[in-house]
C-alpha cells in the first residue's frame, strides 16, 4: 500500500469502522426492543461477522474488511453492513472506467486505495422502508476523492417518512453550505434512477461522487456528516412502522419492489461493478441483494 496520504487514509478507514460499529449496535437494539406487532415472538436477530479478503493477481495481500449480515430477525429480514479497505492495481476495465470519468493520471498509474462502508437493509414488515447507505474514500497517485450517500426505498410510501428522511439529511448538510443539500438531493435523484423502468428506485436521498475541493478535511467532514445523518434519519421510521399489521398483498408489493432494487444494483450500481471488477469478495459485493424478490 502506498505511503502517500497515509494519515488521512488511516483516519478515513477508522471512521468508517466506527460508523459501522454504531449502526450494528443500533440495529441489534431495534431487534431487542421489538416486543409487539408482527414478528415480535421471533428471536431477536444478530449479525454474523465474517472477515473478507482481497488478493492481487499474484496472490499478495490487497486488503479486506468485515462483512456483517443479519438474516431472519424480528425487524430485519436481511441487512448487511460492510466495511473494507482495499488496495492494489486496477485492472484494464476499471482503469479505463476511471480514465473515462476524467480521473487524472488513471491511464498512466493504475495504483489505487479505497476504503468505505456499505449498508443495505431489507425489512420483514413491508410498511418499513428498505434503505441503502454508503460512504467511501478513493485514492490514486494523482487524485483522491470521497463519495456516497443514502436513499430510502419504501415499497409502501408514506409522505411523512419521506419528509423526515430528507429533513434530517438537510439538517446535517446545511452547516456545509445551504447549497449542498439541494445539489446532493438532485444528484441522488439522477443516480438512483432506473432507465429501463423509467422510474426512480425509491424516494431519493443524497448522493455525491468524485468529491475533491482541494480541502481534504472539509470534504472528509462532509462525508462524516452524511454518515452521521443516517441513523437519526432512518431509525425513527423503523420504530414507527415495524408494529403495523400487513396483508399478503402488502408482502407481494414488497417482493415486486425488491425485484426493482435488484435490477438496479446488478445493472447500474457503480459500487457493484467496481467491487466485482477489482476482485473483492463476491458475497460481500452482492450483499445488497434481497433474500426474496419477484417479478411480474
Amino acid at each position: 500500500m502506498s505511503e502517500a496520504m497515509l494519515p488521512e487514509k488511516s483516519q478515513a478507514s477508522a471512521w468508517f469502522r466506527t460508523l459501522r460499529d454504531e449502526i450494528v449496535a443500533s440495529f441489534e437494539a431495534l431487534e431487542d426492543s421489538h416486543d409487539t406487532g408482527p414478528f415480535a415472538e421471533a428471536a431477536p436477530g444478530r449479525f454474523e461477522v465474517t472477515e473478507t479478503t482481497r488478493h492481487s493477481d499474484d496472490g499478495s495481500d490487497a486488503g479486506g474488511g468485515l462483512m456483517s449480515v443479519m438474516r431472519g430477525g424480528r425487524v430485519f429480514e436481511k441487512v448487511g453492513v460492510n466495511v473494507s479497505t482495499v488496495y492494489g492495481t486496477l485492472g484494464d476495465a476499471a482503469q479505463k472506467a476511471m480514465a473515462a470519468r476524467g480521473v487524472p493520471g488513471a491511464a498512466e498509474d493504475p495504483r489505487f486505495w479505497a476504503s468505505g462502508i456499505s449498508l443495505v437493509a431489507h425489512m420483514q414488515n413491508p410498511h418499513v422502508p428498505a434503505v441503502h447507505m454508503n460512504t467511501r474514500m478513493f485514492w490514486m497517485p494523482a487524485a483522491w476523492w470521497f463519495g456516497g450517500g443514502s436513499d430510502l426505498n419504501p415499497c409502501i410510501e408514506y409522505d411523512a417518512d419521506t419528509a423526515h428522511f430528507h429533513a434530517t439529511q438537510k439538517a446535517h448538510l446545511d452547516p456545509h453550505g445551504e447549497a449542498e443539500y439541494p445539489r446532493l438531493k438532485a444528484w441522488a435523484d439522477e443516480y438512483f434512477y432506473i432507465p429501463h423502468r423509467k422510474r426512480a428506485r425509491g424516494v431519493g436521498g443524497i448522493f455525491m461522487d468524485d468529491r475533491n475541493t482541494g480541502d481534504w478535511i472539509a470534504d472528509f467532514t462532509l462525508t462524516q456528516d452524511i454518515g452521521r445523518a443516517f441513523l437519526p434519519a432512518y431509525v425513527p421510521l423503523v420504530e414507527k412502522r415495524r408494529v403495523m399489521p400487513f396483508s399478503e398483498a402488502d408482502k407481494d408489493t414488497q417482493l415486486v419492489h425488491r425485484g426493482l432494487y435488484a435490477e438496479y444494483n446488478l445493472v447500474y450500481d457503480r459500487g457493484t461493478k467496481f467491487g466485482l471488477a477489482t476482485g473483492h469478495d463476491a458475497n460481500a459485493v452482492l450483499m445488497s441483494l434481497p433474500p426474496l424478490a419477484k417479478w411480474v
